[in-house]
C-alpha cells in the first residue's frame, strides 16, 4: 500500500477536517509510513453531531425490514471486498493475513446477524389491572450514538458498534484509534455504496482526550459504547454521569486458562498457544494466564513451548505467518517492560523472552512468543494486562487454590477451563469471577452469545440480543378503551 491521504466521514462526506492536521499511519512491519489520516477537532464533531440529529429521525421511521436491508448490503459489499479489506488490516496493524481475512468476513457476519435478529425483537403486552386496559413497552431507538473503538480489531470492531446502532434506528459517530484510522474509514466507503444516508455515520480519527470527550460532553450525545482502556473507561464514565446518559464498556481482560490433568492435553496446549496468539496476544479474551494442575505441569510446559519455538513469525502478507509485529513501538516496549521485571522478580524463562532486531526484523517491531515459569504471585505478567506474546504458566494443586488465584485480578472478561470431569467444571464456573467462561475450547467470542465483563473490564457488553438490547430505549404506553 503507497502512502496516501485518508479524509475523515463526515455525515456522508469525505473532508479534511477543520484542524487541517494530518497524522502518520505507520506499518508496524516494516516502520513504513502507508498513510496520512485527517485529525477531527470537537469542531468535526459539532458537525457529524448535528447532522446526525437532523437525519435520525428521518431513519428511525424507515422499517426495521428497510435498514436491515442496508446492513446486509453492507455485508455482501465486505464479503465480496474482503481480501482488499484484509490487506488494509495487515498494512496498518500487522495482523497475520489469514486472521486479517477473518477479521474481515467477521465485519460482515456482525452486519448479517443484527440485519437477522432486529426484525424479531418487538416490543411487549402485558395486562393491567383494570378492565379493557393494556400496558405495552416499546423498544425505541435513542437516537445519536457515540462508539468509541482500540486498534486491535480495527475493522470488527467497527462493523460491532456500526451493526446494531443502525439496525436500531440510530445514527452513530464512531472514532477509531489513531494507530488504525483505515478500516473504519474503508468500511464508511462501503457503507454509503449499501445505501447508510448521508448524516447517518460519521467516522472520526483523532485524539481520544479531544474527540472522545468531545462526544461524551455533547448535549444531542444518548449513549456511548467503548471498547478500549481502564483509563479511557473511567474518564468516559465520569463524564457520561454528568449528563445521565448510559454507557457500554469492554475494558480489557485478564484471561485465566485452567488445565486439569485429566483433560486432552494435547488439545489443551494448542488451545492454550492459539487463545495467547491470537492476534500476537492483543486480544482481550487472550489467555493471560495459564494455570496447570501439578502433575501434568512439566509435560504441559515442555508442550506449549515446543509450539510457541515452532510459530512462523514474519512478513504478515505471506500465507505461513502465524506471529506478525507488535502494533507500536510503544506497545513492544511495555511488553518489554513486563517480562524483563518479572525476570527480574525471579521468573524463568522457557522459551523467548526478547525482541527480535536482526534481518527480517531489523524495521519494525518484533517480539518473540515467550513462555516464563516460576512466577511470583505478584510478578507484573500476572497482574497487568500485557497484550503481548507472552504467557506465563502456573502450577496449582486444588480446585479451591486455581479458583483463588484466577479471581485474583481486577479484571474478569474471559476465562478457560479444560477438564473431562462435567461436575469440576460447573462447580468452576460458579466460582470463577468472569463474564464468560469457555469450556473445553478456545476463544475468541461468538457475535450471538453477550461479550460482557465483570470488575474492571468494564459494564454492558456487545453482541446478541442483549448487545442490540444497549442501542433502544423502553417507552410504557398504558391503554384504555371502551366496549361499544
Amino acid at each position: 500500500m503507497s502512502e496516501k491521504l485518508a479524509p475523515l466521514f463526515l455525515a456522508g462526506s469525505w473532508a479534511e477536517g477543520a484542524s487541517g492536521k494530518f497524522d502518520d499511519v505507520e506499518n508496524p512491519a516494516t516502520g513504513q509510513i502507508i498513510a496520512r489520516a485527517a485529525v477531527a477537532d470537537d469542531g468535526d464533531v459539532e458537525t457529524a453531531v448535528t447532522e446526525a440529529v437532523r437525519a435520525q429521525k428521518s431513519w428511525a421511521r424507515t422499517s426495521a425490514f428497510d435498514r436491515a436491508a442496508v446492513l446486509v448490503r453492507l455485508a455482501e459489499l465486505i464479503e465480496r471486498d474482503h481480501e482488499r479489506l484484509a490487506q488494509i488490516i495487515v498494512a496498518e496493524l500487522g495482523k497475520p493475513i489469514r486472521e486479517a481475512r477473518g477479521e474481515a468476513m467477521g465485519a460482515a457476519g456482525y452486519c448479517r446477524f443484527f440485519a437477522g435478529i432486529i426484525t424479531t425483537q418487538g416490543g411487549e403486552v402485558l395486562p393491567s389491572a383494570g378492565r379493557n386496559r393494556e400496558i405495552w413497552i416499546r423498544r425505541e431507538p435513542i437516537g445519536v450514538v457515540a462508539g468509541i473503538i482500540p486498534w486491535n480489531f480495527p475493522m470488527a470492531l467497527t462493523a460491532r458498534k456500526l451493526a446494531p446502532a443502525l439496525v436500531a434506528g440510530n445514527a452513530i459517530v464512531l472514532k477509531p484509534a489513531e494507530l488504525t484510522p483505515l478500516s473504519a474509514l474503508a468500511i464508511a466507503e462501503l457503507a454509503v455504496e449499501a445505501g447508510v444516508p448521508d448524516g447517518i455515520l460519521s467516522i472520526l480519527p483523532g485524539r481520544g482526550s479531544v474527540i472522545g470527550t468531545a462526544l461524551v460532553r455533547n448535549p444531542n450525545i444518548g449513549f456511548v459504547t467503548m471498547t478500549g482502556s481502564v483509563r479511557a473507561g473511567r474518564s468516559i464514565l465520569h463524564n457520561a454521569a454528568d449528563r445521565i446518559i448510559p454507557v457500554s464498556l469492554e475494558l480489557g481482560g485478564k484471561a485465566p486458562f485452567i488445565v486439569f490433568a485429566d483433560c486432552d492435553l494435547d488439545a489443551a496446549a494448542e488451545a492454550a498457544v492459539a487463545t495467547r496468539m491470537l492476534n500476537n496476544g492483543q486480544a482481550c479474551v487472550a489467555n493471560e494466564r495459564t494455570y496447570v494442575e501439578d502433575g501434568v505441569f512439566d509435560e504441559f510446559v515442555d508442550r506449549m513451548a515446543e509450539r510457541l519455538e515452532a510459530m512462523v513469525i514474519g512478513d504478515p502478507t505471506a500465507e505461513s505467518t502465524e506471529v506478525g509485529p507488535k502494533a507500536s513501538q510503544a506497545e513492544l516496549e511495555n511488553v518489554e517492560r513486563i517480562v524483563d521485571a518479572s525476570i527480574e522478580a525471579g521468573a524463568h524463562v522457557a522459551t523467548g523472552g526478547h525482541r527480535l532486531t536482526e534481518g527480517e526484523f531489523e524495521r519494525g517491531h518484533w517480539f518473540k512468543p515467550t513462555l516464563l515459569t516460576g512466577v511470583a504471585e505478584e510478578s507484573p505478567v500476572l497482574r497487568e494486562e500485557v497484550f503481548g506474546p507472552v504467557v506465563p504458566v502456573v502450577p496449582f494443586s486444588t480446585e479451591h487454590e486455581v479458583a483463588r488465584m484466577a479471581n485474583a485480578s481486577e479484571y474478569g472478561l474471559s476465562a478457560y477451563i479444560y477438564t473431562e470431569n462435567f461436575s469440576r467444571a460447573m462447580r468452576m464456573v460458579g466460582d470463577l469471577e468472569s463474564g464468560e467462561v469457555f469450556i473445553n475450547r478456545e476463544g475468541p467470542e461468538e457475535v450471538n452469545g453477550f461479550h460482557t465483563g465483570w470488575g474492571d473490564s468494564g459494564l454492558g457488553g456487545d453482541d446478541g440480543v442483549h448487545g442490540l438490547e444497549l442501542y433502544r430505549r423502553k417507552k410504557s404506553v398504558y391503554v384504555n378503551w371502551r366496549d361499544e
